[in-house]
């Protein structure tokens, strides 16, 4: 079955463009998440097969804002680990693209 894990529209540590109901942030907010999550792709790699990052559009009583989410496969288990780690793993700061190198386990013989 198709799910996503939500991720955020920035950076944790970072501040980020607020949803108001008297002005257009519409595209600011768009253009950050896109900035956001290209730098998952390069801090986290690639999406595999069963997953893809995109941006969603959320409501909310002041109008619509926006987020990256991880949209995977649950029968998948590399594109849902995939998903967890761009939840748990992602940057923390815009300058935060060092390439994390993921260990899979082993069976052990």
């Amino acid at each position: 079955m198709r799910d996503y894990q939500s991720i955020a529209s920035a950076p944790y540590d970072e501040d980020c463009v607020s949803v108001n109901p008297q002005g257009d942030y519409h595209q600011a907010m768009q253009d950050e998440c896109r900035r956001f999550l290209e730098l998952i792709r390069k801090k986290l790699g690639p999406e595999p097969p069963g997953a893809h990052l995109a941006i969603k559009s959320c409501p909310h009583d002041f109008g619509a804002y926006y987020e990256v989410v991880c949209w995977y496969d649950d029968d998948n288990q590399e594109a849902a680990d995939y998903a967890l780690r761009c939840e748990s793993d992602a940057p923390l700061t815009w300058n935060d693209d060092k390439r994390l190198v993921v260990v899979k386990a082993t069976e052990s013989r």
